[in-house]
C-alpha cells in the first residue's frame, strides 16, 4: 500500500521574543497532528508563550487536530501565555464551536485581531 503524502503546511512567523504566528494549511488529522504539535512545542521551548494560529488555509481538521489545539492551549496557559485562533474556515469553525473549544480559547476574525488580543494579554 503506498504511503499517503503528508498534507500539512506550517509556516512560523516570529513577531517578538514572546509571540509567534503559525499559519496552518492543508489537513490536520491523525497523520499530521504530530507535526503541528512539534511546531507548537518548539515555540514554547524557545520562550514564545503567546501563539496565534492562522487557520485560514486549513481545509480539514479531525479530532486528532482538535486534541493538538486543546493541548497547546493548556500548555500556553501553564506557561503564563495564551493561544489565539484566527480566521478558521467555516468547516473548521464549526468543529471548534460544537466541541466547545471556543469557550476556552479565543477565536478571532483575522490574525491582526488575534495579535492585538495577544498583546493585551501579555
Amino acid at each position: 500500500m503506498p504511503e499517503r503524502e503528508v498534507n500539512l503546511d506550517v509556516e512560523v512567523d516570529i513577531r517578538d521574543a514572546g509571540t509567534a504566528v503559525l499559519s496552518v494549511g492543508g489537513e490536520l488529522d491523525i497523520e499530521t497532528a504530530t507535526l503541528l504539535h512539534h511546531h507548537l512545542a518548539n515555540q514554547f521551548l524557545h520562550g514564545r508563550r503567546h501563539l496565534v494560529l492562522d487557520l485560514s488555509p486549513l481545509d480539514f481538521m479531525d479530532s486528532s487536530g482538535l486534541n493538538v489545539l486543546i493541548r497547546a492551549a493548556r500548555d500556553a496557559r501553564e506557561a503564563g501565555g495564551d493561544l489565539h485562533l484566527a480566521a478558521p474556515t467555516p468547516a473548521v469553525r464549526r468543529i471548534l464551536e460544537i466541541t466547545g473549544l471556543t469557550m476556552t480559547t479565543p477565536l478571532h476574525a483575522d490574525v491582526a485581531e488575534a495579535l492585538a488580543a495577544a498583546g493585551r494579554a501579555a
